[in-house]
C-alpha cells in the first residue's frame, strides 16, 4: 500500500481537503493519504469544514499536525499545497507540489471552487496511478 502525505503551510484547509478526498476515492488496498503542515493550525478552518459536509465527508475532531523529516520519510509521495521552501526535502521521495489557493476566510463559494481543483487534481492523480476504487 502506499501512503501518499498531502502538506500545506498550517494543515487546515488544502492539505486537509487532499487527504479527506483521496481517501474517499482512493482504493484502500492500493494507497491511502496522511497530511500535515510546516506550521500547524490549532483547527481545521471551519469554512473547510462545512464544503466537506456538503459532500458528506465529516472531519470531526481532526486536528492539523506537524510536518517532519520522520512523517515525510514515511510516505512514497509527497503532495505539497504553498509550503514551498518550508517543507522538507526527502532525498529520493516523489515530490509534486499543486499551485492551489488557501480557503482560509474566503466565502463559500469560493472555498467551494478550491474543493472542486483539489478533487479535480485528486482525481487525475488516482488515475494516473491506477489507484481509484
Amino acid at each position: 500500500m502506499k501512503t501518499i502525505l498531502f502538506a500545506c503551510v498550517h494543515n487546515a484547509g488544502r492539505s486537509q481537503m487532499a487527504a479527506a478526498l483521496f481517501n474517499r476515492l482512493a482504493d484502500p488496498a492500493q494507497a491511502r493519504a496522511i497530511s500535515a503542515g510546516t506550521d500547524p493550525a490549532r483547527r481545521v478552518h471551519p469554512e473547510v469544514q462545512a464544503a466537506l459536509a456538503e459532500l458528506g465527508i465529516e472531519l470531526g475532531d481532526r486536528r492539523p499536525r506537524k510536518l517532519t523529516p520522520e512523517l515525510a520519510r514515511s510516505a512514497d509521495l509527497l503532495v505539497t499545497m504553498g509550503c514551498g521552501d518550508r517543507c522538507p526535502d526527502v532525498p529520493g521521495l516523489e515530490r509534486l507540489d499543486w499551485a492551489l489557493e488557501d480557503p482560509k476566510g474566503q466565502p463559500p463559494e469560493r472555498v467551494r471552487a478550491i474543493r472542486a481543483a483539489v478533487e479535480e487534481r485528486v482525481r487525475a492523480l488516482l488515475a494516473a496511478r491506477a489507484w481509484s476504487r
